[in-house]
């Protein structure tokens, strides 16, 4: 007889310091008849609300993490994985209280170091959906390293860099991506770092996906979720997110109606890059340099294609966002698999175990030893 099906256990309740909350009643599990092989099993219908935390969110208001989170919420169900198969991680920063909002298993880390242990829950569970939220400040500064290794290894990821191109949760501090000249708290005659680019940071780290999307627009915002989670390895979202205390309107020419269509092209795999309000401008090479176009000026065969796994391209796409006169790409960059980190880890580990145990003495004693009298 075929075993009985398991109601899944869901994840333990958490409650927060400072916030008086009961503990909803356990779920009851129901004895379910052996399942007729012939008949499709329902469909568990989820929604934005299910993974949706009951705890208050505390980002300033007007802050573009709030669009970041409903965008997450709203694509989560469509991707067929139960709230108590993921998990969010985070590091610190305004972006990292992301995990509280989730109704979902999570991790508020240390600062920078989310990646890490993002890297870790995956190894040790990789039948989980793992997500990391993070910000510029915390994953290029102090984190760029753990953020490096976790794009070179492949780890089966989903990592959503929010990029306002400050400190906010310390109160408004010049960060990685600040731009030169940037006047802040901490450099009040102007910044004289130059900034990191997030997509080129990412892409020269060896990952296997990388994107650029927009807080603004919700649509595209919730498409390069949707890519990246069905993406089997690493996945790179740089999110230009806007902080209206400390840097507001850091990405006006992106989300103003007047100007955005002039100042954006999207990327749409195996199609021209044509932009502009009434469509008119487009990309060109000119061997590896980028130019811009009239479209009625030159022939359709003369137009940049997307290709988004070709690497050449992903490395042009990505500097044009700092390019005067360029267009900012928005959309998928880079794509492309590559086996996972702990799909390898797995693989070495069962061919070990299939050698037999090892005699743990005998290692010791093997090789080069010596004794001390």
């Amino acid at each position: 007889m075929a075993d009985t099906p398991k109601v899944p256990t869901p994840p333990p309740f958490k409650a927060f310091p400072g916030k008086a909350s009961v503990a909803p009643p356990p779920m009851q599990a129901k004895t379910a008849p052996t399942p007729d092989l012939n008949v499709d099993m329902p469909v568990i219908a989820l929604t934005a609300k299910d993974f949706a935390s009951d705890q208050d969110v505390r980002w300033c208001p007007g802050c573009g993490d709030y669009s970041i989170l409903a965008q997450v919420q709203r694509t989560l169900p469509e991707l067929g994985v139960l709230p108590h198969q993921m998990v969010f991680v985070a590091g610190i920063g305004c972006s990292s209280r992301f995990p509280y909002y989730m109704n979902t298993y999570g991790f508020h880390t240390i600062h920078g170091r989310g990646a890490a242990i993002a890297s870790g829950v995956k190894a040790a569970n990789p039948d989980l959906s793992v997500w990391l939220a993070t910000g510029d400040g915390d994953g290029l500064s102090i984190g760029g390293n753990h953020t490096l290794h976790i794009l070179r290894r492949n780890f089966d990821v989903n990592i959503m860099l929010f990029n306002n191109r400050i400190y906010g949760l310390t109160k408004g501090q010049y960060s990685p991506t600040s731009e030169v000249g940037k006047k802040t708290k901490s450099t009040p005659y102007g910044s004289i770092d130059y900034p990191i680019n997030p997509s080129l940071f990412a892409l020269g780290s060896e990952a296997s996906f990388v994107a650029r999307t927009i807080d603004r627009d919700p649509k595209h915002l919730q498409e390069v979720i949707k890519r990246a989670a069905h993406h089997k390895g690493t996945a790179f979202m740089e999110i230009y997110q806007n902080c209206n205390i400390f840097n507001d309107g850091a990405f006006l020419n992106l989300t103003e109606k007047d100007v955005k269509d002039d100042n954006i092209v999207f990327l749409k795999q195996g199609e021209p890059l044509i932009f502009g309000k009434d469509k008119n401008k487009a990309i060109m090479l000119d061997g590896f340099t980028p130019k811009v176009v009239n479209v009625a000026d030159v022939s359709a065969d003369k137009l940049l294609i997307h290709n988004e796994q070709d690497p050449i391209l992903a490395n042009i796409l990505g500097r044009m966002s700092e390019m005067e006169g360029f267009p900012c790409p928005l959309g998928v960059i880079y794509a492309h698999e590559r086996p996972t980190y702990e799909e390898q880890m797995t693989e070495q580990i069962t061919t070990a175990k299939s050698k037999g145990l090892g005699d743990l003495k005998k290692l010791l004693n093997s090789g080069n030893t010596w004794s001390i009298n």
